[in-house]
């Protein structure tokens, strides 16, 4: 698939940003690095990276885009993996935190332990060409979805890809991995 026409954004204010970006460019799509709320203006999607969701919350209300993040996730394609997911649900919890409650799931943060309890599996997915890896880093849990949401992988009975319209969240960090099959997965998903 041709993604070249495609403006996809890496909100790049912490994170592996630039391993979303780099995969988003191998795949054919122009992604920019979006640090400022004016440059969401133009896109066709938005990568919102892992990192630390209350850290994140914090650059985005000192930074003034909350509200404008926010309109953009409910209007085009957003792909959340970790933090990303956590901004995107409709419920946080331990501790609970703001979102933009755009993704109908429950998340528990740091649900799967501290950073030295990460962990690298191999799991069923339904998207094609057999298992993904995924790399859990301090990682959130879905703990409820909506009747709206579709599971595309799981951990221990857990989904952890899950696609609603045009959002699709990770509670792992596909960026890590040299699979390409999530971000092509969203590249589709923004040519709709």
């Amino acid at each position: 698939m041709h993604n070249s026409r495609f403006k996809v954004g890496v909100l790049a204010l912490q994170g592996a940003y630039d391993m979303h970006a780099k995969r988003l460019q191998e795949l054919g799509a122009e992604a920019l690095l979006v640090r400022k709320p004016e440059q969401l203006e133009g896109l066709d999607g938005l990568v919102i990276p892992g990192g630390e969701s209350t850290t994140f919350l914090k650059h985005l209300e000192r930074a003034g885009f909350y509200e404008k993040l926010d309109e953009f996730c409910r209007a085009k394609p957003v792909f959340g993996t970790c933090a990303g997911c956590i901004l995107m649900a409709k419920e946080v919890e331990r501790p609970p935190q703001r979102s933009f409650g755009v993704l109908d799931i429950a998340v528990e943060r740091n649900a799967y332990g501290r950073q030295n309890e990460s962990a690298i599996l191999l799991a069923d997915t339904a998207l094609p060409g057999g298992p993904l890896e995924m790399v859990f880093i301090r990682a959130p849990r879905i703990s409820r979805i909506g009747p709206g949401i579709e599971t595309l992988a799981e951990r221990e009975g857990s989904p952890t890809l899950v696609r609603q319209g045009k959002l699709l969240a990770a509670t792992f960090h596909p960026e890590l991995t040299a699979d390409s099959r999530v971000h092509q997965l969203f590249l589709e998903m923004v040519s709709k």
